[in-house]
């Protein structure tokens, strides 16, 4: 089908294929409001089974001007901008001009999406080469495409630099050398443990002893193999929800949590003890060590200690066991302190 348009001299006869290239959302209408012809694009939109056939004003709906309902009526607004939306889709809006065809043939109506372009695209699935070349759209589609890719370039700056960052927050509260929490984790713990008056803890210190031998006869690398293999013993003979740390040097920390009585302890601190005492094998050398633990534990005060207290009686209860020989544990009493 062609459509003619006037021209000075005669009539300018355009095919329907440039129509549709030039006009991807052109409607050719017949006299009687029938739709006789729609651009690839507003079919699109419309689905099967199509819009040819249909009467204009039952595919589409006139928002403004106000009123129009019958073809006569749309005619009349001729020139006019109109507003309009699909009846299957009344939530995008359209905007579109009608003009008349000559000798009462019809007319044509041109649709273009506005500020909707973007829901449409989304909601159609439309791509560039739904417009024409010349349609605004195309270059608002670039820029909403450049925003998008820029969108998700930042989100995923953004999930690197916050992985980045919680795995900088891990390392400066992990012991790089045995795997187990620092000192700076262990105190932002306990702090958090005094604090939380209605959870009683058990902590314990645990200082290897004869580590400085270690040192001096096979040096550093085997005192650090050392240090690995007691962060492993204390990895896989604590529970899951217990807390150890290593606070520098040859000591450890031990937040068990919930307390724990003293008979539970007491177990937990030999069968700590007996592990570390099991020879450890370094390439040619076997190195033998032990460790002395001092405990304390929040049920056994009166009042609620504060954290200087409770440091300085868990250490005093360290002194203890080693006065006692050694491989030995050793438990504050307050009341006998």
């Amino acid at each position: 089908m062609n459509i003619q348009t006037p021209k000075a001299g005669g009539a300018l006869v355009l095919p329907q294929s440039v129509m549709d290239a030039l006009l991807p959302m052109h409607i050719h209408i017949g006299a009687d409001g029938t739709i006789l012809h729609a651009g690839p694009t507003c079919e699109r939109m419309v689905g099967s089974p199509g819009s040819v056939g249909r009467q204009i004003l039952d595919v589409f709906r006139i928002r403004r001007p106000d009123g129009i309902d019958n073809f006569d009526a749309l005619m009349q607004a001729a020139n006019q901008r109109l507003s309009l939306s699909l009846r299957q889709a009344d939530h995008l809006p359209f905007r579109g001009v009608i003009q008349p065809l000559p000798g009462g043939a019809g007319a044509v109506m041109n649709l273009s999406f506005g500020l909707s372009f973007a829901r449409a695209v989304t909601e159609f699935s439309l791509t560039l080469t739904d417009f024409a070349p010349t349609d605004q759209t195309v270059e608002l589609l670039y820029l909403n495409e450049a925003k998008a890719s820029t969108t998700r370039l930042s989100e995923h700056l953004t999930n690197r630099l916050q992985d980045a960052h919680a795995i900088a927050q891990a390392q400066a509260r992990t012991d790089v050398l045995t795997g187990l929490s620092n000192r700076r984790a262990m105190d932002d713990e306990l702090k958090y443990l005094i604090s939380s008056r209605n959870q009683d803890f058990t902590l314990m210190h645990l200082d290897l002893d004869l580590f400085k031998q270690v040192n001096d006869t096979h040096g550093h690398a085997a005192g650090d193999a050392v240090l690995m293999e007691i962060g492993k013993i204390l990895d896989s003979e604590l529970r899951r929800h217990d807390f150890p740390a290593r606070i520098g040097g040859d000591e450890f920390l031990i937040a068990l949590r919930p307390a724990q009585s003293d008979a539970v302890v007491a177990r937990i601190a030999n069968r700590i003890i007996r592990r570390i005492e099991e020879p450890i094998y370094i390439e040619d050398i076997t190195v033998r060590i032990s460790a002395s633990v001092g405990i304390a534990s929040t049920p056994s005060y009166q009042r609620r200690p504060e954290l200087k207290q409770l440091m300085e009686d868990v250490d005093n209860a360290l002194y203890a066991a080693k006065h006692n020989g050694r491989g030995q544990y050793s438990i504050f009493d307050p009341e006998l302190a």
